[in-house]
């Protein structure tokens, strides 16, 4: 009978820890409705951008990838992102995709334009750069023609 009263013993405060931890991690995670306003962008690929990958101006997170799909009609990708409502973006703002790490992971980077007027909430940012993939790179390092030191290279053929 002694055993089973230490194992219960054992048990409730095992409880208790980890009902503490639940307590200490919900209130350290800002798991709260996110405000702001919506703005979508069109994109031509967002080849690794991820559903709550940061959008950042400078460096500093103001929103976060609300959701990403298709558009059937222009195949173009559509990316809706939450923007911080005390962050007015300028009716001239560009987005662009940027690798986060060599190792991939894409966020979204926007520069403010100087035009007077804002994007209203739900409204689109009409100027967009997609992800350059890193492959496509490597392969026209080493498989572009090489010209000799002082000479221009060949013209590509047609």
């Amino acid at each position: 009978m002694n055993r089973s009263v230490v194992e219960t013993l054992i048990g409730a405060v095992v409880l208790i820890v980890a009902a503490l931890f639940l307590a200490y991690a919900f209130r350290n995670v800002d798991a709260s409705t996110p405000g702001g306003y919506e703005v979508l962008a069109r994109f031509d690929r967002v080849d690794g951008l991820k559903k709550g990958a940061d959008v950042t101006i400078g460096g500093i997170k103001v929103g976060t990838v609300t959701d990403q799909k298709l558009d059937p009609k222009t195949f173009q990708a559509i990316v809706r992102m939450n923007i911080a409502g005390e962050i007015k973006l300028p009716a001239d703002t560009s987005a662009k995709l940027v690798s986060e790490s060599l190792l991939g992971g894409l966020s979204l980077t926007l520069e403010p334009g100087g035009s007077d007027k804002n994007i209203a909430p739900g409204g689109e940012i009409s100027r967009t750069q997609g992800a350059v993939n890193l492959m496509d790179l490597i392969g026209q390092a080493i498989f572009s023609p090489k010209a000799p030191a002082g000479e221009t290279p060949p013209a590509p053929k047609q």
